[in-house]
């Protein structure tokens, strides 16, 4: 493994930790206390790891799977996913399941042959780049629950995978609402939970972005109204990217409605 996926696996690991051992004990009404994704309960959020994290295993492992997993979900592009989210969390061993799941994945992405990639619904993926994306959902579903429950989330320096993540998918951003990326890059400076400073770009660049990173994450995971954030943009561009800023493939969701 090269040092970059070695760590990115070890924070993926402590976030799945961390949502599990939030879960693990609800009973019933803990399960299907509504979550602020619209029609999903914590179960729900839960089993859409769950089946995500079987997806990427099959993309790793089995390309007979995938391809048939594929055929499914074209045959039903807009409700797919939600379905098996639902069927997923109608099944008893939901924990269980997809602890499993997490440490089959684990040990076939450490195995993954460095420098090839592996099939996925966007851009084919590297080892790493998907251990990335699957943290980065984790978090952010994580994030789900804990609201759900009522349980402060505490961000550590892991989210900055998904701060990486967020930057990385500007232009990605941008096709998918049509638009033409911009031409030029920004100078991103975003504090850390511990309080050190994340940057990317050139410090020449004429446009800026500036904030917490726990507010830029949030943003481009939609789980907060970029009112609702620190995030300071400097320059038409990077005000358009904060309005379309997306790190997950799939097409636009609907947001959140600012508090």
């Amino acid at each position: 493994m090269t040092d970059v996926l070695t760590q990115v696996l070890a924070d993926l690991a402590a976030e799945g930790d961390r949502l599990e051992q939030l879960v693990a004990g609800l009973d019933d009404d803990g399960w299907h206390t509504p979550t602020p994704a619209p029609r999903w309960d914590v179960a729900t959020q839960v089993a859409h790891l769950a089946w995500t994290d079987e997806a990427a295993l099959r993309a790793a492992t089995d390309q007979t799977a995938w391809d048939a997993l594929v055929l499914d979900a074209i045959a039903d592009p807009e409700g797919y996913v939600d379905a098996q989210a639902y069927a997923v969390a109608a099944q008893p061993g939901l924990v269980d399941r997809w602890r499993r799941t997490r440490t089959d994945l684990h040990a076939a992405l450490t195995a993954y042959p460095h420098g090839r990639r592996m099939p996925w619904f966007g851009p084919p993926m590297s080892a790493a780049s998907m251990a990335t994306a699957r943290l980065m959902e984790t978090w952010a579903h994580s994030l789900d629950v804990h609201e759900a429950l009522g349980v402060a989330v505490v961000d550590t320096d892991r989210i900055r995978h998904v701060a990486h993540l967020g930057v990385r998918t500007r232009d990605f951003a941008h096709r998918l609402h049509g638009l033409d990326a911009p031409a030029e890059e920004f100078r991103i400076d975003l504090v850390a939970p511990s309080d050190d400073v994340w940057s990317w770009g050139p410090e020449s660049a004429t446009q800026t972005l500036t904030g917490s990173a726990g507010d830029f994450c949030r943003l481009v995971t939609q789980r907060v109204h970029r009112g609702d954030t620190d995030l300071v943009a400097s320059g038409p561009d990077v005000d358009r990217w904060l309005d379309i800023a997306q790190a997950f493939a799939g097409q636009p969701g609907e947001g959140r409605a600012p508090r």
